[in-house]
């Protein structure tokens, strides 16, 4: 495996790996993932774009340079509150693990960041990680960040991304901090398709954190916790299916965050705003989606935590192997994986019945 280094979403030799819910692996063009749907099956997509949620900056007491990434949120109306990842000096070009620590961080600290100032409300629980208050009206950091901010972006990709990079075809509000980019594999054309089939295609709305901060110790906590909406139409949509015998198919782990953690009362996806604070992972037991879209991701990887509520271990080394073999390319402008929830005679732990084993 290799990372994709061109900001492509949909090159038209993407990959695909299927790992069915028995374990068993093929390999497929990307643009023939709706030979895979039925009937009553329901794609559900993170609609969030990606904020410009990179600013350059300085640290006025020390006049040091600094990156700011913003990481976190309460609400997705929130513009002024923001849980932040602060850097040295450097950029993207750096890994992100080699990038030096900012300077000593103190509560009420002041950063100047193109336009906007911010003030540091408080440390938390890692040197790089503080909140951070936007010195300005919610109208004025909107522009600010329209005008300053740039896409988080990771050495793999050498050149300087453009907002648009960012953004998937079927994207609506900008609160995401990184994009959800599973749903890169998606467009209209795609969506017509689903259709097409029988199945259906539906959205909600999950504040995608980012996938690196470039600490070990800071990287085991995340994900951070998400904010999240799922539509009236999207929680009649999953009820409709499950109802019919349909598999949910998620696109994306923000997708799949949202959906469980909506459910994880009474089984049930529930319309409105929540707040995705739980780690999915090898202990889960999935409640809604049946299969998930996703990039390839590496283990170790928060995101890779999720894919073993999908499939045990020895199934995703033998996915990981194949993966490597076949060159797949990894991170957001990557090839794809779809992987079915395992079957309950698979697994001992499972206690919630599958749908039926995707076609192919």
């Amino acid at each position: 495996m290799t990372p994709a280094s061109q900001p492509a979403q949909r090159p038209p030799d993407a990959k695909l790996l299927v790992i069915d819910k028995y374990g068993g692996l093929t390999h497929m063009r990307r643009t023939s993932l709706v030979d895979l749907l039925r009937p009553d099956d329901l794609v559900v997509a993170n609609d969030a774009t990606a904020l410009p949620a990179s600013l350059r900056g300085v640290h006025a007491r020390t006049g040091c340079p600094v990156e700011v990434r913003l990481a976190g949120r309460r609400s997705l109306d929130e513009v002024r509150e923001f849980t932040a990842v602060i850097f040295g000096a450097g950029d993207f070009h750096s890994r992100t693990e080699d990038r030096p620590a900012p300077p000593r961080l103190k509560p009420g600290d002041r950063l100047t960041l193109g336009p906007l100032a911010a003030t540091i409300a408080r440390l938390l629980d890692h040197p790089r990680l503080v909140d951070l208050h936007m010195d300005a009206p919610a109208d004025a950091v909107w522009a600010g960040l329209a005008r300053h901010g740039r896409p988080i972006q990771y050495a793999y990709v050498p050149i300087p991304l453009d907002l648009w990079d960012a953004w998937a075809p079927l994207a609506g509000r900008p609160v995401a901090f990184e994009p959800p980019s599973a749903g890169f594999a998606l467009d209209w054309r795609t969506v017509e398709g689903i259709r097409a089939v029988g199945a259906r295609f539906a959205t909600l709305t999950h504040t995608a954190g980012i996938s690196s901060t470039g600490d070990i110790e800071l990287d085991l906590k995340l994900p951070f916790d998400e904010p999240y909406r799922i539509p009236e139409s999207t929680a009649s949509a999953v009820a409709r299916e499950r109802a019919h015998g349909g598999r949910i198919i998620a696109v994306g782990t923000t997708a799949v965050r949202a959906l469980e953690h909506s459910a994880s009362l009474d089984g049930r996806v529930h319309a409105g705003d929540g707040l995705a604070t739980q780690r999915i992972g090898p202990g889960s037991q999935l409640r809604i989606v049946d299969a998930i879209l996703t990039g390839v991701h590496e283990p170790g990887t928060s995101h890779h935590r999720l894919l073993q509520a999908f499939a045990d271990d020895a199934t995703l080394c033998r996915a990981g192997k194949e993966l490597e073999a076949m060159s797949y390319r990894t991170h957001e402008f990557g090839d794809s994986v779809l992987i079915e929830r395992k079957a309950c005679g698979a697994d001992p732990a499972c206690g919630v019945p599958s749908g039926p084993a995707l076609e192919r």
